[in-house]
């Protein structure tokens, strides 16, 4: 999870001196949304490559009051980066050490590849969305409330606070899923969503499948 183990560094920064025609060439050509900018090595800032397609031309140095000033330090987490792409609409991060000094880059790529091997994305189950008063949550109650129920949490988080009122997304094993619904609403918790087919709504779909075929004699 650290950014220091995804640096990449086949894309370059250019230089203040370089050409706005060769940095949106190589943007192109990489399909990477921004191109990087540095001056004798330290990191001076960012263009979107949608910008230099549409700059006069020139060197680099010319839209200086246009540089984007965001990075990430090389010892961050990769869970810092997500912030970043979705403010600046990128899908590259320049990495910088503590003196900013370009260092390489990380993808937004690397951070699907990266998610994709935890339990959270890639094991199959169920998707639950409870809500409950911010006084009255507790992860552990949530947590308690699952495997009492002899079921498996791949992960869980809180994916909103509204009012207050806190929301918690869980993934969990399919097992004993219609016990675990109401055995949250036993302790206050409002079920907003679940992204699965209980007990009850299988007997009514098979129930309904008698009922047309029944209709059609």
């Amino acid at each position: 999870m650290f950014i220091k183990d995804y640096i990449s560094k086949d894309y370059p920064a250019f230089n203040t001196s370089d050409s706005i025609e060769e940095a949106n060439e190589v943007a192109k050509e990489f399909g990477y949304s921004h191109v990087f900018i540095k001056k004798k090595g330290i990191y001076q800032g960012a263009l979107s490559q949608q910008f230099l397609e549409e700059s006069p031309e020139g060197n680099l140095a010319s839209l200086e009051h246009h540089f984007e000033k965001f990075a990430l330090l090389d010892d961050g987490n990769i869970l810092d980066s997500i912030k970043l792409f979705h403010t600046f609409n990128t899908n590259i991060i320049p990495i910088i050490t503590k003196q900013e000094k370009y260092r390489g880059y990380f993808s937004c790529d690397d951070v699907f590849s990266e998610f994709a091997k935890y339990p959270l994305f890639s094991e199959t189950g169920a998707l639950l969305v409870v809500q409950i008063h911010s006084k009255n949550y507790s992860m552990t109650d949530v947590c308690k409330i699952v495997e009492s129920n002899n079921a498996k949490i791949y992960g869980c988080y809180i994916s909103s606070f509204v009012d207050e009122e806190v929301q918690i997304t869980l993934k969990i094993s399919s097992e004993n899923l219609s016990s675990i619904d109401e055995t949250f609403e036993r302790y206050g918790y409002n079920v907003v969503h679940k992204y699965y087919d209980d007990e009850k709504e299988e007997l009514l779909k098979d129930r309904f499948g008698f009922f047309q075929k029944y209709m059609e004699f």
